[in-house]
């Protein structure tokens, strides 16, 4: 099947056709099987055709498949944000709106706090990924490949260093960072956001430093800055909570939804405070396919499976397999170039670097190479592609889960 009508400037990881997918198991257009550690990059922790995903789209296709919300309201949009804003676990009256994706919840936040502020300058972080459309573009913190052959971008947005134990930045250095941006780049009254992930994706699945978190939430109520947390891949269940900021002992202003918010069809969110959200002229927010009754109904059996008990559940599974094997593949020393386990809960890395510490991006493409050969979809992250994202549906059978685990261990014994 010839791909030449389809632009090359797309990046592809895995030079595969797939065909067909359940749970965590995905076949190519040759029969091959695969153990799927991929996940559609964080939007299927469900898994491929969820039973009850798939028969809540077969009925809502049979009634309405589209109609534009800000034409004509439909109800399953409406059942879903009084459904997504009460999974929401803040204490304060939240509302939202759809969007197509999580790249365009993010610059409808955008639009937001620069309502509710007057304020355009926004603070992001290193390693940050917010998305491919052009304002997201400026916010992501790395250079190749979003940034390059682009020019100016939409802000001002400036960067500061992402505190995590996985990346050896202290909250002590991320605040001194701070600190010197106030005084030389931009006074901090001039600042209307934070947009800060909770949990880096991209950057090779990096938890943020709980101390930093308060003293950034202190920081913004005394200068009345927003804080956005992006959920986009921690939300729905990845961590094993319903969203990675409850671990940080903080309540963000605006939170960004997408990717899992129904098991696999295009949806994305901004949710929050109501004042907020209310805030923009009535037409200064919607699109039309925002809120497509199919996407509505997909995300309303999301919901459905997205108990906190199921959540907790498969969480824990999921982290103890993972945790475990790491750590007996560290006693055994089963490859020099296993490094550091990054993440929390079911959202885990796993670090290729020299004994030096140095990076290990050529070992990581080997990696990448031999598990798809022995069945095992992984994905790549981090600063230097060095880092695999472990993205197995939550629902994943306990049995292929430790196949898969099987695959992994056997292929980084083979590294050179």
């Amino acid at each position: 099947m010839s791909r030449e009508t389809i632009s090359q400037s797309i990046s592809i990881v895995h030079p595969i056709s797939l065909s067909h997918g359940r749970n965590a198991e995905v076949w190519d257009t040759t029969g091959k099987r695969y153990i799927d550690f991929v996940g559609g990059i964080g939007v299927l922790n469900l898994g491929h055709c969820h039973p009850g995903v798939v028969a809540a789209i077969r009925e809502q296709a049979t009634k309405l498949t589209h109609y534009a919300f800000n034409a004509a309201p439909h109800t399953p949009y409406i059942e879903l944000m009084e459904r997504l804003t009460g999974f929401i676990p803040v204490d304060y009256p939240v509302s939202g709106m759809l969007t197509n994706s999580g790249a365009e919840a993010a610059e409808n936040a955008l639009k937001i706090v620069r309502g509710a502020t007057g304020r355009t300058a926004v603070i992001a972080f290193d390693g940050a990924f917010h998305g491919r459309t052009l304002a997201t573009l400026n916010l992501n913190g790395k250079v190749a490949p979003y940034k390059q052959k682009i020019g100016g971008l939409p802000g001002p947005v400036y960067h500061l260093p992402y505190p995590s134990a996985d990346n050896g930045v202290s909250c002590a250095e991320a605040l001194k960072a701070m600190d010197r941006l106030f005084s030389v780049e931009i006074d901090v009254n001039d600042v209307a956001c934070f947009i800060i992930e909770p949990v880096q994706g991209e950057a090779g699945f990096l938890a943020l430093d709980v101390e930093f978190a308060q003293a950034l939430r202190r920081l913004c109520d005394e200068k009345n800055i927003l804080l956005i947390a992006d959920e986009i891949q921690s939300g729905f269940g990845r961590t094993g909570q319903r969203f990675a900021f409850s671990r940080l002992g903080i309540e963000p202003d605006l939170i960004l939804l997408g990717k899992s918010i129904a098991g696999g069809m295009p949806l994305g969110a901004v949710v929050g405070r109501k004042a907020l959200m209310d805030n923009l002229p009535k037409g200064g927010l919607g699109g039309t396919y925002s809120g497509n009754p199919i996407a509505c109904a997909a995300a309303l059996a999301t919901l459905d499976a997205m108990t906190d008990e199921h959540v907790q559940a498969w969480g824990s599974q999921q982290e103890e397999a993972i945790v475990g094997r790491y750590e007996a593949w560290r006693s055994q020393h089963l490859s020099p170039y296993l490094g550091r386990l990054t993440g929390v809960g079911a959202m885990r890395g796993i670090e290729l670097a020299s004994a030096d510490g140095t990076p290990a991006p050529q070992q990581l493409t080997q990696l990448l190479s031999l598990a798809r050969d022995a069945g095992l979809l992984l994905m790549p992250s981090g600063k230097s592609r060095h880092i695999i994202r472990l993205l197995a549906p939550l629902t994943i059978e306990p049995a292929v889960l430790e196949e898969g685990l099987d695959i992994l261990q056997a292929c980084l014994k083979q590294l050179v």
